[in-house]
């Protein structure tokens, strides 16, 4: 346990670091370019645009954080199920995949418009958009997962009385995990786009994609940057918390023994 926890505090402290070091940057910019503020805020004026306005800031951001999680937990779950079902049967693979492929090249903020004409001004097209920008790094991930499991494993697996059940949890189902996570993570820093998108087209309660318009068109450059900070905490945050979670879910990335439940004793045949 304790090496999985200092497994994951390396990077959860580089990203501490190069988030300070944004913060510098940004502080060095305004120095060296000589620009007003109502152009670039210094970073205290941001935070203290965001603390003088918590009181509001904070009722937005629970509204934002509450349409990035519902998408992204309904975009990962059909994107891992459909993963599924594409790698187990080759013909649906075939059938959906180009599907799949001109569903994301359309752009997502054309999409918004007829979801909105289709379900109203609502949260629905809001959790749509978050699921649709989600699903398909899962789905490609996975996919590649299913694809990558060693053909000897499944031979061996098979040939020691291993159904197709048991093999796809013992075989295919760990070889997934980790090209699952990959997808989870790319998701993740996406998903709170999908909600902000969703605000500007669909919205009929404000959120901080709605306070983020305002404030620009209100000329407050302080808020739009205090805005700003909060996405990017709703942003990195959602990283890091699929981080942690992969770390938890995949022990045997940092030990040599495989997990309990992947662990398997073959029937034994008597003779």
């Amino acid at each position: 346990m304790n090496t999985r926890f200092g497994a994951a505090a390396g990077p959860f402290l580089i990203w501490v670091v190069a988030m300070v070091l944004i913060l510098v940057a940004w502080q060095v910019l305004v120095w060296v370019s000589g620009l007003p503020p109502y152009v670039i805020p210094p970073p205290a004026l941001a935070f203290q645009t965001l603390f003088d306005n918590w009181p509001r800031l904070s009722v937005l951001t629970g509204q934002t954080l509450y349409e990035t999680a519902i998408g992204y937990v309904l975009g990962a779950l059909i994107g891992f199920l459909l993963a599924l079902a594409m790698g187990q049967i080759r013909v649906v693979q075939r059938l959906v995949m180009p599907a799949l492929i001109i569903s994301q090249a359309v752009p997502i903020v054309a999409i918004a418009a007829p979801l909105v004409i289709i379900f109203g001004f609502g949260i629905t097209p809001k959790l749509i958009i978050v699921a649709w920008i989600v699903f398909f790094p899962v789905v490609v991930n996975v996919l590649d997962g299913l694809a990558s499991v060693d053909r000897d494993m499944l031979n061996l697996a098979r040939l020691m009385g291993g159904g197709g059940l048991r093999t796809f949890a013992i075989v295919k189902l760990p070889a997934c995990i980790g090209p699952l996570f990959s997808g989870l993570k790319i998701g993740a820093t996406y998903a709170v786009t999908g909600a902000v998108i969703g605000e500007w087209t669909a919205s009929s309660k404000q959120g901080l994609g709605t306070y983020l318009l305002t404030a620009n068109a209100q000329m407050n450059t302080a808020g739009v940057y205090a805005a700003m900070l909060l996405l990017t905490v709703i942003g990195v945050g959602s990283f890091l918390l699929v981080f942690g979670l992969e770390v938890l879910m995949t022990p045997w990335r940092s030990r040599s023994t495989a997990p309990a439940w992947a662990q398997w004793n073959p029937p034994r045949t008597t003779s």
